[in-house]
């Protein structure tokens, strides 16, 4: 796989704008040691992919890269939706802010973020309306491993892993003195702007530095309709017919005075997806030839709005105080009113890397990682009462040791340890205070014979985990057998089977209270098991000067799925999910193909399309369908490039989706247009691109079925995006 080198890729608002533009004019006039890319095939580069320590001798199984122009293609304002338009992976959004990648249909704890292959260390997987703390504005480049990658990443991989590579320690001195990239983005949809820089250089003959920052703020964004789907506006008034006739009257006529029956069908704009987040790094390494040893520190300050479930069962609370008195609960509807929920978020992040060759005969090499994290946010109410505060210190390390040609096998043995101490204190705390500590062992290796490649591996964890005087510990096996068979110079063909176990997560095993961002109360279950995955993956690959093509075929049986039942009660008002188990079946297909379809003008005309499919049933077809699955989806891109313009037209459908979970509403199927198109010049020795990328041209209603907030907070309406990279 090879990709272009890149400048940084970033979106919507940052820096105050001032700052920024200050930061653009100072960078320009360093540009003394710059290098200027061009994109003709010799700036060609092998990909280097860092979550996986096969990659370089190739990998059975599914991998998905995003780096250079298709990175800065493909950023939007939180990680999930960045990767969205892959085949394969969708995003659980919760607004602008935050969203966490699904991959195969598999997300929440199975799904492990990383920065730079240490855990994001945050606590996005408790709750969906909780922001991934890795920032797709930084990236080098972002991997995602599909499927079980229970060997390098422990139990709570089991459906895929997400590594975002930073280069915040560096582990090369430069080849120049001082280099930098950097991106201002302007969006006309919620008036966004964004910004971050990057520079990188050398301290003396063995120490190389590195800082960045990034700043992105938005308004709340436009939307085509109505914010509610019209199967829950249904609902909803089907509901109303079941009150009582005067109350209602009655209600409708406060409604009318106050001027609050239009905000209730809120219309055009999409309330509390505002966000306003800065962040910053700072890293040193000593490096030479062989070796490296570096820190940095990174943090996150910002505040993002919250769309959907929050303040609901406020409103349903506010309505039983009006029988009692009529004024005071229109007071504190006007106070509730005049700002939707915000989340406000801190991190502070320390890491340490390093490599150190040896002269043993078995190991060639040690290499390590170690991330240490303070993070913290506060929900906080529309009156401004704070209503709950999250806590989690958390550190996960990771040690390899790369092993010397034995048999003509290589590969790394590795021990991975960490430790989580997670606190929930308010009216949201549906999670009471928790901690838990994991360590695993694992080998992953390969060997080359004359017809073809093995990959093999196993892996054993153990973790500890206890909250409110109960405690409960695991033990889980993971394994894989993969295989690479060549068909010729453009043609080969993969196979991997594995066997993963999970562990519960906190929120499955102890969960008990109302869960305000999904309008649900959530009970655990001390009792679950490990979850089991039984995988086959085959894969199918032709790659000539004039089509690329990739097809993946998977089948994962799962025991003892773990998935939230709803029950049909009701419990504060709201309907109960319990926390259960149950064999399930994932089967599907991604597939990309491109053609070169002619040399037009002085570039090149090529045409790609892509396809993906899943099905996922329960083995005992009583429980109804499975939640929040994808539907099928298809696209088609053609894109023009020479050595000085880029333009592209992408064009996606998106199907309905009818087969739904239990009190699950359908979701409308919808269509995607965008358009992009960037002219590179140079300002001195300083390579700049400036572009325009519209999204969602026709102005569609989009909603995704794997989002908890598809029928209260659709996908923005038409909007332009404009910017400038630089790199120098």
């Amino acid at each position: 796989m090879k990709t272009t080198k890149n400048l940084l890729a970033l979106p919507n608002r940052g820096m105050q704008l001032s700052a920024l533009s200050l930061a653009v004019v100072a960078s320009l006039s360093l540009s003394a040691n710059s290098h200027a890319q061009s994109s003709d095939d010799s700036d060609l580069e092998e990909v280097v992919v860092k979550a996986h320590p096969l990659h370089e001798q190739g990998l059975a199984q599914s991998l998905t890269v995003l780096s250079g122009d298709e990175l800065s293609d493909s950023i939007e304002s939180n990680l999930g939706d960045t990767l969205a338009n892959k085949p394969g992976i969708r995003s659980a959004s919760f607004g602008a802010a935050a969203g966490r990648p699904i991959i195969h249909g598999l997300g929440g704890p199975r799904v492990k973020t990383t920065e730079d292959t240490i855990d994001s260390l945050d606590v996005s997987v408790t709750s969906t309306d909780h922001a991934v703390t890795v920032e797709p504005f930084i990236a080098e480049q972002i991997s995602v491993l599909k499927g079980a990658s229970t060997l390098l990443y422990g139990s709570g991989a089991i459906g895929g892993v997400v590594d975002t590579e930073t280069g915040r320690i560096p582990t090369e001195l430069n080849e120049e003195v001082f280099t930098g990239r950097g991106e201002i983005r302007f969006t006309d949809n919620g008036d966004g702007t964004a910004g971050a820089i990057r520079l990188d250089g050398n301290l003396g003959s063995n120490f190389a530095w590195h800082v960045d920052a990034f700043s992105k703020e938005a308004d709340d964004y436009e939307i085509p309709g109505f914010a509610e789907s019209a199967g829950f506006r249904a609902l909803e008034e089907e509901e109303e017919h079941g009150h009582d006739e005067d109350h209602d009257e009655d209600h409708d006529e406060h409604e009318d005075e106050h001027g609050h029956e239009e905000e209730e069908e809120a219309f055009g704009v999409l309330e509390g997806s505002r966000f306003d987040i800065q962040g910053y790094a700072g890293g040193l390494s000593w490096v030479d030839d062989e070796n490296y040893f570096g820190i940095s520190v990174s943090g996150i300050d910002g505040t993002y709005g919250l769309v959907g479930g929050h303040g609901h069962h406020e409103e349903d609370e506010h309505e039983e105080e009006h029988d009692e008195d009529h004024e005071e609960e229109h007071d504190h509807e006007e106070e509730g009113e005049e700002e939707p929920g915000r989340i406000d978020i801190e991190q502070t992040r320390f890491d340490l890397g390093g490599r150190l060759a040896t002269s043993l005969s078995a190991i060639d090499a040690f290499s390590f990682r170690v991330g240490v994290n303070d993070y913290e946010h506060t929900e906080i109410e529309g009156n401004g009462e704070v209503g709950t505060l999250f806590d989690n210190d958390a550190w996960e390390a990771r040690i390899l040791a790369h092993l010397a040609e034995m048999d003509g096998f290589n590969g790394v043995i590795g021990l991975q340890a960490s430790d989580r101490e997670f606190s929930a204190i308010g009216e949201e705390a549906f999670v009471p205070p928790s901690e838990s500590d994991s360590l695993g062992l694992f080998y992953v290796g390969e060997r080359e014979f004359d017809d073809f490649s093995l990959e093999l591996g196993a892996r054993i964890d153990s973790m500890d985990t206890s909250s409110s005087g109960v405690s409960r510990s695991f033990t889980t096996l993971s394994a894989s057998l993969g295989a690479i068979v060549p068909l010729g110079d453009s043609t080969s063909v993969t196979a991997l089977f594995d066997y993963a176990e999970r562990a519960p997560g906190i929120e499955e095993l102890f969960s008990n209270g109302p869960h305000l961002a999904t309008n649900t109360f959530e009970i655990g279950d001390t009792n679950l098991d490990e979850e089991s995955s039984t995988n086959i993956t085959f894969g199918f690959v032709y790659e000539t000067d004039m089509v690329d093509a990739h097809f993946e075929f998977y089948r994962y049986n799962f025991n003892d799925f773990i998935f939230q039942s709803a029950t049909g009660e009701e419990e504060d008002e709201l309907p109960v999910l319990v926390y259960t188990q149950s064999d399930a079946v994932f089967t599907g297909m991604d597939m990309e193909v491109g053609f070169h379809l002619a040399n037009v003008g002085s570039g090149d005309l090529d045409l790609s399309l892509s396809y993906d499919i899943i099905d996922a049933e329960f083995d005992d077809g009583r429980l109804g369908s499975l939640p929040r699955i994808p539907t099928d989806r298809w696209g088609a891109t053609l894109k023009w490039t020479n050595d000085v313009w880029r333009a592209k037209l992408v064009y996606a459908d998106v199907a309905e989706q009818n087969d739904n979970a239990i009190f699950e509403l359908p979701t409308d199927g919808y269509y995607d247009v965008s358009a992009k198109i960037e002219r590179k010049f140079t300002l001195g020795e300083t390579q700049i691109t400036a572009f325009v990328h519209g999204k969602n041209l026709t102005d569609e209603e989009q909603r995704s079925s794997v989002s908890f907030v598809k029928d209260v907070a659709p996908a923005p309406g038409r909007r332009v995006e404009a910017g400038i990279q630089f790199e120098f």
